[in-house]
């Protein structure tokens, strides 16, 4: 048997000053009662209660260990009361993982508002374009961009990852604005080392699944370099949407076959499931849930 519930029981024994009314109190038999005391007298090698057909007395060291028991029994239920708000009140730390481009351009300045709604609760917020192990890497929460593996997370669906085609008005000036997919073999694609681990675009897939050869002079594994790049006019930029977003609304950067562009890619929250209520994660992904749309919006 437990020893904290023999301790427990042998408690309610000295409290309720009988078997019987001790095992109404915990609403377990007399019976029961007693195999817990015994027990514990075996575990610690002393008898703590008298007993007899009539009566039964508690011994000195019986008195003695109910005044520790009651102590540790004081201390746990004080430690449960101080969890307790954790169920309702979000604090403590959070560490969330994101791919670079998405963490620093949209996860990042939501987070401002949410530290402000929630000023108990700390959050870690690292970049990678690599993919994390939630339990390996200690990790509370993800934003995966791409088709999700079979991990047994939970899932909670984000706007869809838009990849845009842009170039500067100067660029475009110069060497022109190409109408269609085949012609970007002609032109200087601005090449992100994520998307190939050679130099250059092989190829670009449209939306419908075609693919059509490019050519490339420089490569990169920035994308805030490379939108600096086709921001001086180094040639056509493949990248996230949001990243491209103002300088498109601004006409820093135009789009370049808009018709053309890559199916986008599913986007979601990701974390490990848990029965048990955990405020401080939930406050985050319900507060992501309502904000990303408009961030993400395509």
């Amino acid at each position: 048997m437990d020893k904290l519930r023999c301790m427990q029981v042998f408690a309610a024994v000295v409290d309720a000053g009988s078997f019987s009314a001790a095992a109404d109190t915990l609403d377990i038999t007399p019976v029961m009662v007693g195999k817990h005391v015994r027990q514990l007298e075996s575990q610690l090698g002393l008898r703590l209660i008298e007993r007899s057909t009539r009566r039964h007395s508690i011994t000195e060291a019986g008195k003695q260990y109910y005044a520790s028991c009651r102590q540790v029994l004081e201390l746990i239920q004080q430690a449960d009361a101080a969890l307790e708000p954790l169920h309702h009140q979000p604090r403590g730390l959070l560490r969330v993982s994101a791919p670079v481009t998405m963490g620093s351009q949209v996860i990042a300045p939501c987070l401002a508002a949410y530290l402000a709604r929630y000023p108990e609760v700390e959050v870690e917020l690292l970049l990678s374009n690599s993919m994390v192990d939630l339990i390996g890497d200690n990790f509370d929460l993800a934003v995966r961009v791409g088709p999700l593996r079979d991990e047994g997370l939970v899932a909670k669906a984000l706007p869809p990852h838009q990849l845009a085609l842009a170039a500067s008005p100067d660029y475009l000036a110069r060497y022109g604005t190409p109408a269609h997919p085949a012609e970007l073999a002609e032109h200087h694609c601005l090449t992100h080392r994520l998307w190939s681990e050679r130099q250059g675009w092989t190829s670009i897939t449209d939306r419908d699944g075609n693919q059509w050869p490019t050519r490339s002079r420089l490569a990169c594994n920035d994308s805030q370099a490379l939108r600096q790049l086709a921001l001086q006019g180094a040639g056509i930029t493949r990248q996230p949407l949001v990243l491209l977003r103002a300088d498109l609304a601004a006409g820093a950067l135009l789009p370049v076959l808009p018709d053309y562009w890559p199916a986008p890619l599913p986007c979601n929250l990701v974390y490990l499931p848990d029965v048990r209520p955990r405020p401080k994660l939930h406050s985050l992904v319900d507060y992501l849930l309502e904000v990303l749309p408009d961030w993400l919006a395509c």
